[in-house]
């Protein structure tokens, strides 16, 4: 395959004149028939990999999802561009089904998207995939095949038939998350030895890492969202109480706030998507039910309210966060509950040890990351075996570097509170006895008859919650299991008591609003009043069609039209984002909106 013939089908379907990163050796190892495993960040553009090679080889590519959400997303948008694009899943009654797969045994369509099991059932695999000619298998969301890894899917594990069914057939297993055991276990358990791996940088450069100490969860993001008004955003809550409770919360303060969580109807749980789908500014509040397979790309920012599981749900989470390349913001509070709660989830829950020693590194490494002084960007990539050389001046780290101090004595002060105090106490009671607070818990206890009663009277109630939670997230403190957060030695506190080692900790930061992120919408202000009638244009012919907005134009298109002042067709088919498809059909009304602000 000539390189060109790829490219000039990227100018005419897709409107983009060159390919981003490994798009292209991707696409001319698919085309020439081989079999690739690819590892790609979230918005870093792994469906035209699958889907350019679909439009280049003959048949129809059949594309592999659990994500309905994404499928109908992706086949909307392929329509959009005049792609011959379907998919199979249960949203579909039995008529609209059974025209899709006539469609399909006809040769009628370029892409079929459907779920594991409908591929998997019967019907599917012997008598449809038979009578049709296929153009390649895309293994989407690859990670779903490791039992170790976050969305384990066990139908991924009975994907191997296809290689064994239709070997000539070339298979692209694609994902946005995975570690090395995880990308191991997808090429053994998908029969992928042979595959190319294509490994992409797992940076996402256009977001920002932030992360704050809880102290009053609500007001610090209220704060957060004040200073971004009419942004689109996701925040996550650990629980569906939650959820609930903070969207009630954030409509009473005026903002377009919708909860989403597996205990709603689903009906209602699909009309919030929707809305949040096709509509501007509007902030889903949610557990991790919500998310996977959202193709929105101008989600502006990604706040979490409790810490994530692991490393990687917070990259997959946050890298929901500016897919179209624009600035995007990953905000998050955590405190010593959080990692309370996580650790009695890990020690309670009925998993094996095994696979409760992972979690708990999993959680470690997590933990690691909200404490470190580092670069964010750093210890973020370095997790996923990807060195980052120099810090990346867009995280908070960064831009306010923290402050480190000898706490040697104050943890060996914390350390021996606890063990006086009898091994059984939260920080609550260990404060108050540190510093010196004779409250009737306390006197009750004899707590106040305590050698370490007072001797942490030089630091506040905050320092100390500080020392503790970092002493947790270190190792030299464990969470007692089915207690209310009481607190233990561990092996790694002796030396630390014992005075042979010495330890360093971050200073808590001062309490301030999260600063603002100035994004660059329009050239100049002229142009920013054409950028909203556009947006305004595009939302109209977005909602005649029952579409969502952005598979119409992205906002860096329509931001490019505003800048660029196009007053021709052919103009207009230059700017990025603008196929032949689309000009054809919107080419006339945004041209007579330029035009009319000129």
């Amino acid at each position: 395959m000539a390189a060109e013939t790829a490219r000039q089908l990227l100018r005419r379907v897709f409107g983009f004149d060159d390919f981003r990163g490994l798009q292209q050796p991707i696409i001319e190892h698919i085309v020439s028939g081989g079999d690739a495993l690819v590892l790609m960040p979230t918005g870093g553009g792994k469906s035209l990999c699958y889907q350019v090679p679909a439009l280049l080889r003959p048949g129809t590519a059949i594309v592999i999802s659990p994500l309905i959400a994404l499928m109908q997303d992706q086949v909307a948008a392929l329509t959009q561009l005049g792609v011959r694009a379907a998919f199979l899943n249960s949203t579909l009654d039995a008529a609209s089904a059974n025209a899709i797969e006539r469609q399909l045994v006809d040769g009628e369509l370029d892409l079929l998207y459907v779920a594991p099991e409908r591929l998997l059932s019967p019907r599917f695999l012997e008598n449809l995939l038979p009578r049709t000619q296929i153009a390649l298998f895309a293994i989407d969301e690859a990670h779903c095949v490791s039992q170790w890894g976050h969305d384990f899917r066990r139908e991924y594990r009975e994907l191997t038939v296809l290689h064994e069914r239709w070997p000539q057939v070339p298979r692209i297993a694609l994902t946005a998350t995975a570690d090395t055991p995880t990308r191991a276990e997808i090429v053994e358990r998908l029969n992928l030895g042979e595959a190319r791996q294509f490994v992409s940088s797992f940076d996402r450069p256009n977001i920002r890492y932030r992360v704050e100490e809880k102290h009053d969860p609500r007001k610090q993001l209220l704060n957060f969202l004040r200073g971004r008004p009419n942004q689109a955003g996701i925040v996550y809550a650990l629980s569906r109480k939650k959820v609930d409770e903070t969207a009630e919360f954030l409509r009473g303060e005026g903002i377009h706030a919708l909860a989403y969580h597996a205990g709603l109807d689903s009906s209602v749980r699909a009309h919030h998507q929707t809305r949040f789908l096709r509509e501007d500014g509007v902030v889903m509040v949610a557990t991790i039910a919500f998310g996977m397979g959202i193709d929105k790309p101008d989600v502006r920012f990604v706040a979490h309210l409790d810490l994530p599981k692991s490393m990687e749900g917070y990259y997959q989470e946050t890298g929901r966060g500016g897919r179209d390349g624009d600035p995007a913001e990953a905000w998050m509070v955590y405190g010593l509950g959080d990692v309370v709660l996580l650790r009695q989830m890990i020690d309670g829950s009925e998993a094996g040890d095994e696979r409760k020693r992972l979690e708990r590194s999993k959680l470690d490494a997590l933990l690691a990351y909200c404490e470190s002084v580092r670069c964010r960007r750093q210890t973020l990539l370095a997790y996923f075996a990807e060195d980052y050389p120099q810090p990346c001046g867009n995280c908070d780290n960064c831009l306010e570097p923290p402050q480190t101090w000898d706490a040697t004595l104050a943890a060996q002060k914390a350390l021996s509170c606890v063990y006086r105090t009898g091994q059984r106490f939260g920080v609550g009671h260990l404060t108050d006895v540190l510093a010196g607070n004779a409250t009737v818990r306390v006197v009750e206890l004899g707590h106040d008859k305590l050698s370490t009663f007072g001797v942490g009277a030089d630091l506040s109630e905050r320092q100390w919650k500080g020392v503790f939670r970092q002493l947790v997230a270190g190792g030299y403190l464990d969470v007692e299991l089915g207690s209310y957060g009481s607190l233990r030695l561990s092996e790694a506190a002796r030396p630390l008591l014992r005075g042979e080692v010495e330890i360093a900790l971050r200073q808590e930061r001062e309490r301030k609003r999260a600063p603002k992120t100035r994004f660059s919408v329009a050239a100049h202000p002229a142009d920013d009043g054409l950028f909203e009638q556009l947006r305004e244009l595009r939302a109209k012919l977005a909602r005649e069609q029952n579409v969502p907005a952005y598979v119409i134009f992205h906002d860096a298109t329509l931001r490019a039209i505003a800048s660029e002042r196009p007053h021709s067709l052919a103009q207009l088919g230059e700017v990025q984002g603008v196929g032949a498809r689309k000009l054809e059909r919107y080419g006339e009304a945004f041209l007579a909106l330029v035009r009319a602000a000129d």
